[in-house]
């Protein structure tokens, strides 16, 4: 049972009911389901998934905000910190955003890199839930340019052909199904799904781990040789599939840069003695809980990232990582406070000037997004001084 959530309306249940029909239909059938496909099927299954559904994610009316909704900033730094990359790469470079929420960092990133003289010549938008493809769209084509809109291309899988530019993603890795492991007796279990056989069941779904395979137990193989053995019922995330989705992401990327933002932390505080149940957290209308069994296809499902992890797929697909370092100094790095200043000065009543501080303490502030957000820049073919230079003199890689 999970408390303290508001409760859902009856179309709203209406809608779980069908996505947990389909679950329970999979898991008569095949047996109990690895937690990463019941994650996968929440979040992404057509028409029923969170993130394939037509309900609000983002913003006040949604389940969280991200950083793109709090207002411009964001988008301007990273358009500021990539811009040089995209200029290394001449006249065809292109901007790939992985996800894209509402389109507003899209929005808010086009108009600062024409402002720079960055324009890219496309600007790709990789979405695989069709109601946020639409919504981006409309909103795209009410607040940029026709001829920047012109530019925006949406695809339904990462770019076949060959390019060169930018690539970005604020908080895509998070929502990676995860797979979930615990350690018992020296083995490797890996979680799964299973119906709950009670008689009269408040949940129609349990947790229950079986022997994980060579795939999943190598990777935790992997994590302990660096780190050392975990401590008996240690349970938590990982992403064995990382290196595998990394490279079909970047495979058609000649020559360019790219860079990750979202939650997370370097391996060894990741996997660190007190975090024994993990990084697992659920998002329902502002309210974060731990519980991803309560009404399917309802809420946000993640997890936090191993950016150690990230470095070592970027580096095994060709990459070389350039900078590492939280999200305060990454903004700080790409000019946040000139960015600012040039908005506030702008700024034609105390409220607009309220709401762009609001933004920097949002986007900054340890207790906020400052320290919990990370960022990680790798670049492919390009030497330092295609980037930027005080990204790289903000790095702090030693920590991975």
């Amino acid at each position: 049972m999970t408390f303290g959530l508001p409760a859902p309306g009856a179309d709203e249940l209406a809608h779980s009911q069908r996505l947990t029909m389909l679950l329970r239909e999979e898991i008569a059938a095949t047996g109990p389901m690895p937690f990463s496909r019941f994650m996968e099927r929440c979040l992404y299954a057509p028409g029923l998934g969170y993130y394939s559904a037509g309900s609000a994610k983002f913003g006040a009316s949604g389940d969280f905000i991200t950083a793109p909704e709090l207002g411009p900033l964001f988008a301007r730094c990273v358009a500021r910190a990539l811009a040089p990359a995209l200029r290394a790469c001449g006249d065809e470079a292109a901007w790939f955003e992985l996800g894209g929420g509402s389109g507003a960092f899209a929005r808010d990133a086009m108009l600062e890199l024409r402002a720079l003289g960055a324009t890219p010549s496309r600007y790709l938008l990789l979405e695989p839930s069709a109601d946020l493809r639409e919504r981006q769209r409309d909103n795209l084509r009410a607040d940029l340019p026709p001829d920047l809109f012109a530019r925006v291309e949406w695809l339904e899988r990462p770019p076949q052909r060959e390019w060169s530019g930018a690539l970005f993603a604020n908080e895509v890795l998070d929502a990676l199904p995860a797979t979930r492991f615990a350690v018992a007796h020296g083995e490797v279990f890996e979680e799964h799904v299973a119906l709950n056989q009670a008689a009269e069941p408040q949940q129609p779904f349990v947790r229950v781990d079986r022997p994980a395979d060579a795939l999943v137990a190598g990777a935790v193989r992997h994590v302990q040789s660096r780190l050392g053995a975990f401590a008996e019922g240690y349970r938590s995330e990982i992403l064995p599939q990382l290196p595998w989705w990394l490279e079909a992401v970047t495979q058609s990327l000649q020559r360019g840069a790219m860079l990750f933002v979202d939650y997370g932390y370097p391996r060894r505080e990741f996997y660190l003695p007190e975090r024994r149940d993990g990084t697992l957290v659920c998002h329902y209308r502002h309210r974060a809980h731990a519980d991803p069994l309560w009404h399917p296809g309802l809420q946000d499902i993640s997890a936090f990232v191993d950016f150690t992890a990230l470095a070592e797929a970027g580096e095994a697909c060709g990459f070389e990582r350039w900078c590492y370092a939280a999200q305060t100094p990454l903004l700080a790095a790409a000019g946040l406070e000139a960015v600012f200043g040039e908005a506030y000065a702008a700024a034609q009543d105390e409220t607009t000037r309220y709401a762009l501080s609001n933004q920097v303490k949002r986007l900054t502030m340890p207790g906020e997004m400052g320290e919990r957000f990370q960022a990680m820049l790798f670049a492919r073919g390009l030497d330092g001084g295609a980037l930027f230079p005080a990204l790289i003199e903000a790095d702090r890689g030693a920590r991975l």
